[in-house]
């Protein structure tokens, strides 16, 4: 195998006649875990034999992946180690696989991060650490401290309500927040890894024993066995009881009465209206509100959901609601949020989705603090492989209609997911942002809404476009001025940036987001495509997928002329 230059010269990669093809086969291949291999097998074996390697890159993918923007070989919160052939992935103490059937993917948190207020003792005795020896995540540290001792390290985290393990090497310490990337194994013994946990939900505590316990372990086996014998029967006449109690409320329920729970074809729970009403404390926590409907917090037996209750549905649309929640309640996707259960209860109509933590994209852009380019462009990415999905994978294909920064969520990990999909046919036409039958939101909604044309997965496309560089830019797509300057267009003012090589006035002079220069002009050209006028000119999300990730290189956009918006 070798490299082929321009001028003709060869770079060899492996040792040429050592292995002749005469006498073996070869293959090289990109494996799963990210390394490059080239495998030998001989073609007249004598005995059994198996495909060997004979020469790989990177030489050690778990140390020579050093991207801060990316998780690293492993997953968030995983760490890599290198046996000399491969790369293992491995939860750390404390965490595990979220995802059980992918070692190499994400690890969660097997106690629950907390921010709480700490004590007066500074965090001492409301905070402890899972001590970790010989790990390391270089790219996930906010603060770093240069001299420390371990001691000072330690304490330092357990006052930071944001740090969430802090690493100490060589009197420096790196104080980091979760989820962690890039996470490794290394060889010095002086890295030692402090994992911060809630005293009380540590996850190792059940099998932890103090002195003495062993002593009354046995105390407790005798009682035990003494009560056990009064129990049994104790417990037989009960469980007669509850059956024969069961028995008469059954025989006395009315025949038309709503089930608490009945699944529609794909199995979802449903629940009655009262059911949520207790659920949502009286719908009493308020988490938003769109055109949709307004979203309460709530609580069903001890996980915290979001419900949201609908606003008027296609009038006798039962059995369209039931297929389009049966329709949503069929995707499965990452960069989806999740719907949970359903209410079909008289003329309420209600859905039961997973709770998000860290609320809205539009809330983390547009906050008080510019979220990092890292986070951004992580986030843009995910929403461009959740829409791909709705559009491309679905078994019934989605079109969302509404894509803003309102209706993108983030979880604990800031991981990005779209909500809201598939509600709009579930809507009456005029329920919309608008006084027309127009589908979505002021300065989102493509063009071809105003014309007499078919509506595609080219609108979502437009919109995600706008989304993209309120993303890039940390601007709201339409600003309304004051006096007689009218309403700043987003879309226009990219175009004016790029067109004239003033990306770092995009950005307000972001600098971590200017000195990752081609990713940021990728980022704007992708924007640029995806909103313009003519639909058939924009690309579809899975090409917008490969152009964000570097997979395809991005032409040079032509103006998007979306005069349509400013009209709007």
């Amino acid at each position: 195998m070798y490299i082929l230059r321009r001028n003709g010269q060869r770079f060899a990669l492996t040792p040429r006649g050592s292995l002749p093809s005469g006498d073996y086969y070869h293959r090289a291949t990109l494996d799963s875990d990210g390394v490059f291999r080239q495998y030998y097998f001989l073609k007249n074996p004598t005995s059994n034999t198996t495909w060997k390697v004979i020469w790989f890159v990177p030489d050690n993918i778990c140390a020579d992946i050093n991207d801060a923007s990316n998780t690293g070989a492993c997953g968030f919160n995983n760490v890599c180690s290198f046996d000399g052939n491969q790369p293992n992935c491995e939860c750390p103490k404390g965490f595990s696989l979220v995802d059980p059937n992918n070692p190499s993917g994400d690890c969660k948190p097997d106690f629950t991060p907390t921010c709480d207020e700490v004590d007066s003792n500074n965090g001492r005795g409301m905070f402890d650490f899972i001590e970790l020896q010989n790990i390391d995540w270089p790219f996930s540290d906010y603060v770093h401290m240069n001299p420390s001792n371990e001691n000072t390290c330690k304490s330092s985290c357990l006052e930071d309500c944001f740090c969430a393990v802090a690493i100490y090497r060589d009197t420096q310490c790196w104080k980091k927040k979760l989820p962690l990337s890039n996470g490794r194994k290394v060889a010095s013994a002086n890295v030692r890894a402090f994992v911060k946990y809630q005293i009380g939900d540590h996850p190792l505590q059940n099998s932890t024993r103090l002195p003495g316990e062993n002593k009354d372990r046995k105390n407790l086996i005798v009682v035990g066995s003494a009560l056990l014998g009064t129990s049994v029967f104790v417990i037989f006449v009960l469980i007669g009881v509850i059956c024969v109690g069961f028995f008469v409320i059954y025989k006395k329920k009315p025949r038309n009465s709503y089930p608490i729970r009945k699944a529609v074809e794909s199995n979802l729970p449903r629940f009655t209206y009262q059911e949520l009403v207790e659920a949502t404390d009286g719908f009493k926590d308020e988490l938003g509100k769109g055109a949709f409907g307004i979203v309460y917090k709530g609580v069903i037996g001890k996980k915290t959901v979001a419900v949201k209750k609908l606003n008027t549905v296609v009038h006798n649309g039962e059995k369209e609601f039931k297929t389009e929640v049966d329709t949503i309640a069929k995707t499965h996707h990452k960069n989806l949020v999740q719907l949970l259960g359903y209410c079909d209860d008289g003329e309420q109509r209600l859905l039961v989705y997973e709770y998000m933590s860290n609320g809205t994209l539009a809330m983390f852009l547009f906050g008080d603090a510019r979220p990092t380019w890292r986070q951004r462009s992580y986030i843009a990415v995910g929403i461009a492989k959740g829409l791909a999905y709705l559009h491309e994978e679905c078994s019934t294909q989605i079109i969302h209609c509404d894509i803003k920064p309102q209706n993108i969520l983030l979880d604990d990990y800031f991981n990005a997911k779209i909500s809201d999909f598939g509600l709009a046919k579930l809507l009456m036409m005029n329920q919309s942002h608008t006084n027309t039958g127009i589908r979505g939101t002021k300065g989102y909604v493509a063009p071809e809404w105003f014309r007499n044309t078919p509506v595609t997965v080219k609108v979502d496309v437009y919109s995600f476009g706008v989304l993209l560089l309120e993303i890039i830019s940390c601007r709201k797509s339409l600003v309304y001025e004051s006096g007689e300057k009218g309403v700043a267009v987003l879309t226009d003012l990219a175009w004016d940036c790029y067109q004239e090589g003033r990306l770092d006035t995009f950005v307000e002079n972001d600098l971590e987001a200017f000195d990752d220069y081609k990713k940021l002009a990728t980022f704007v050209m992708v924007g640029l495509w995806c909103v313009q006028e003519n639909s058939s000119l924009r690309p579809t999300m899975r090409k917008v997928i490969q152009m964000l990730e570097g997979g395809i290189e991005v032409a040079e956009p032509p103006c998007p002329c979306s005069v349509s918006v400013t009209n709007y």
